[in-house]
């Protein structure tokens, strides 16, 4: 299995596009934040522009894991826990944390994608995808993350964009 060294991230497709050498190799439905597009801190919108991976949590956890400021809690994600729970914002299974990597735009300041925890995360299965749904994050099923999670190095390059995907976006998989 090879390692990806670009996601493309289209807001308006709501897919993930994964990238070794050029060759498209995944294309994964997720969601983005209800909220659309921005990268102002508390904005609860998805920010745009170039990113990178910066860190990867939760190696090994079950899937379903619930995790809470990045730790996991011991629980696992399931209807009767959800039920407890109502309104939670779940994340699930792993983290992919981002660092935004142009000052100004998504980097530093009130616009820090890092400093505004904003993951690619699992999502519990009742979640639609396809659907702007998140707080900011980009969701994906757990399985999904699963297999994003062992093929995405930290610092692969992250570019998220409002923008439908190119002709390449259907394009067979490699």
């Amino acid at each position: 299995m090879r390692s990806l060294d670009l996601l493309h991230i289209s807001i308006a497709d709501q897919r993930l596009y994964g990238f070794a050498d050029g060759d498209l190799l995944l294309r994964i439905p997720v969601s983005t934040a209800l909220n659309g597009p921005g990268e102002l801190n508390g904005s609860g919108c998805t920010p745009r522009g170039r990113h990178q991976v910066r860190a990867k949590i939760g190696d090994g956890l079950p899937i379903g894991a619930v995790l809470r400021g990045r730790r996991w809690t011991g629980e696992v994600w399931s209807p009767a826990l959800a039920e407890q729970f109502p309104g939670r914002d779940w994340i699930l299974s792993r983290i992919i944390w981002l660092s935004g990597c142009e000052p100004g735009r998504n980097r530093l300041g009130s616009v820090d994608t890092f400093r505004r925890y904003i993951y690619l995360h699992g999502t519990p299965e009742t979640e639609p995808m396809g659907v702007a749904r998140s707080h900011g994050c980009v969701r994906l099923r757990n399985a999904d993350l699963l297999e994003l999670f062992a093929r995405v190095p930290v610092h692969c390059a992250v570019q998220i964009e409002e923008a439908p995907c190119p002709v390449w976006a259907a394009a067979p998989l490699k």
